[in-house]
């Protein structure tokens, strides 16, 4: 009998452990020849701990597992949810970059090689760098990190730049609130990250690559680092990668819990064992990147989403998705939801569709008031937006962007006040000081909120200028991106602002 028993980080916080414990000693006080394996979660959230025993039929899920129920699952007593494929939740999804996690033993290389893995390296082995890239324009990638970048283009810089050595960097600092893609596939289908950045090694002339993780995955740090040695003893990292004679080895970094070592410049001063602070613009990375070097700095979806690419071809990815925005999006569902995890589809659904239909709406019952998409510096958007489908440009055009893709939902009872209060004190927290507009204007923005609260009506215009200032004005996306939680509160939400609404009428 075999049975899986997620080990990943949200499964645990669940009870996932105790589950696979009382499991053990069940087994072993019946005498059962039981094999259980801590795969990764195949993202339902909301039934972890999700076990499942493999039968003829296929692998049957039992949902939300608790210790004591383990005799009744042993004995087939206990209901279970049918094959895991089949539940409509999961069967709705298009699972690309996914696709293996919750499915394989995470550090199993042979499981993953049974599962498509290596296909695509072995894939691009066989192509020219110029081959490599182009095929990564064509498949329409974009980072998934936030800026949405395409990926290619920023592969294509760096391959033609000329320089002795050159870096593949993973940003696997995922701070965002609402967040937890990174972590899902780092814990769940680590091999996959490896083989994206062997694949983008060969396509620039990198033999180096660093992933830095944050220190506040201790789950996914053991995780990638036991990846990388295996990886490193089968031979799919080193000198000679799968025999064919070309370099690449990487390592794990890890950070140390500063959000803005999300932004691509600040991470790679503290890879150096500099300060985190950001860098000014240009040199890009591309050019002058970790010491000094050509740089590829790409965000772990992005990097994981390569060997898929190199394994069922650019067009294939490229023929999902909505405009600009091809292949899949990983929504990351979070909040006062009812049924939140991650969930990969197409670009192209409704934010509406997102929030009610496949989150199931808000947890506590009450209406959907507000969703912020992309972080903590994401726009809140109003019910009467839920029309946007989620892609780029459909995004932006109504004031929003959807960074990582995580969804925090709120219900009726939260005050947008507050929320564009916190915005602005997070940004004030976390800043790393050096450019004024963020550094100040944050801190300027808590008070000029405080003054709205009390009543000021000169403090709205007041609080739109600095807006403003910090948006144009800003190194980075920290203090660039504040004004979009704070302005889309203060435009969509005016009756929690009643100055505001004093001021319109």
């Amino acid at each position: 009998m075999k049975i899986f028993v997620p080990g990943d980080s949200a499964a645990k916080a669940l009870g996932a452990d105790d589950v696979a414990d009382a499991l053990a000693r069940e087994a072993a006080a019946r005498g059962l020849d039981v094999q259980l394996v801590r795969n990764g979660t195949r993202g339902m959230v909301w039934l972890e701990p999700l076990v499942e025993v493999d039968t003829p039929e296929g692998r049957i899920g039992y949902g939300n597992v608790t210790p004591d129920q383990v005799p009744d699952l042993l004995d087939g007593k206990l209901n279970g949810l049918g094959r895991v494929e089949d539940i409509d939740w999961f069967a709705r999804q298009t699972r690309l970059t996914f696709a293996r996690c919750g499915l394989i033993n995470p550090l199993d290389m042979d499981d993953y090689g049974a599962h498509g893995g290596l296909v695509g390296l072995r894939r691009a082995l066989g192509m020219t760098k110029a081959q490599i890239v182009q095929e990564v324009i064509d498949s329409g990638l974009r980072g998934r990190g936030g800026a949405g970048f395409p990926t290619g283009i920023k592969w294509k810089t760096v391959a033609e730049a000329e320089a002795p050595q050159k870096y593949i960097v993973c940003n696997a600092d995922e701070g965002d609130s609402g967040t937890f893609a990174d972590r899902m596939i780092i814990e769940g289908d680590p091999f996959q990250l490896i083989e994206g950045m062997a694949i983008a090694g060969l396509g620039v002339g990198a033999t180096r690559g660093y992933v830095y993780l944050r220190s506040e995955y201790p789950d996914a740090i053991h995780i990638l680092t036991q990846a990388v040695k295996i990886a490193r003893q089968r031979g799919l990292l080193g000198a000679d990668v799968l025999g064919s004679g070309r370099a690449f080895d990487m390592e794990v970094r890890t950070g140390a819990g500063a959000y803005v070592c999300g932004e691509e410049t600040s991470l790679l001063n503290s890879l150096e064992g500099k300060r985190g602070t950001v860098r000014a613009k240009p040199p890009l990375p591309a050019l002058q990147g970790f010491l000094g070097q050509p740089t590829v700095v790409n965000n772990v979806i992005s990097l994981t989403t390569i060997p898929v690419i190199f394994e069922r071809g650019a067009k294939h990815y490229a023929d999902f998705g909505l405009g600009r925005s091809r292949g899949t999006v990983t929504l990351q569902i979070a909040g006062n939801v009812k049924r939140g995890g991650l969930f990969e589809t197409a670009f192209g659904l409704t934010l509406g569709e997102v929030v009610n239909d496949i989150g199931g709406g808000t947890a506590s019952g009450r209406p959907v008031k507000a969703v912020q998409v992309g972080g903590p510096l994401g726009a809140y958007m109003h019910i009467d937006q839920f029309h946007t489908p989620m892609g780029y440009e459909e995004f932006d055009s109504q004031g929003g962007l959807i960074g990582h893709a995580g969804l925090v939902v709120f219900d009726d009872t939260v005050d947008m006040l507050r929320m564009a209060r916190f915005a602005m004190e997070f940004c004030a927290v976390e800043s790393c000081g050096k450019c004024t507009p963020c550094r100040i204007g944050a801190v300027r923005g808590v008070e000029t909120i405080d003054r709205i609260a009390q009543g000021d009506p000169d403090a709205i215009p007041l609080l739109t200028d600095l807006c403003e200032t910090m948006k144009d004005g800003s190194l980075c996306a920290l203090g660039g991106f504040t004004p979009f939680p704070v302005m889309s509160a203060l435009r969509n939400f005016p009756d929690d602002f009643a100055t505001f609404k004093e001021a319109a009428e």
